[in-house]
């Protein structure tokens, strides 16, 4: 798992690097969240082919590949678990963050 900050379960690792694998390059993840929807804030994942060049991201190492963060975004996703869940027909990732006040009904954004 990582440093303090975020975790990413053990089946959550497999899936980044096996789509890291499947690309063909990049060296992780970047974690972040933007403002949409009827609750304010939804998180963002991004494949990183290349170091950012800006000091304002944290990284964590996660042994087969990194996870940045911007660092505006610590707050928002401080504590957060990554996991991968299948339900039914769908699957991807999850997040379960301590942070969260609260989600939308429909679940595709959340408050601080």
């Amino acid at each position: 798992m990582g440093q303090s900050g975020i975790t990413l379960t053990d089946l959550a690792k497999e899936k980044v690097k096996a789509s890291i694998d499947k690309r063909g390059i990049g060296l992780g993840i970047q974690i972040g969240v933007r403002t949409t929807g009827c609750s304010g804030l939804a998180y963002t994942l991004e494949y990183i082919d290349r170091e950012p060049i800006t000091r304002d991201y944290v990284t964590y190492d996660m042994g087969n590949f990194k996870v940045w963060i911007n660092g505006k975004h610590i707050p928002y996703v401080e504590g957060m678990v990554m996991d991968w869940k299948k339900q039914g027909l769908n699957e991807g990732f999850d997040f379960s963050n301590p942070n969260e006040k609260g989600r939308c009904g429909c679940g595709e954004s959340f408050n601080v």
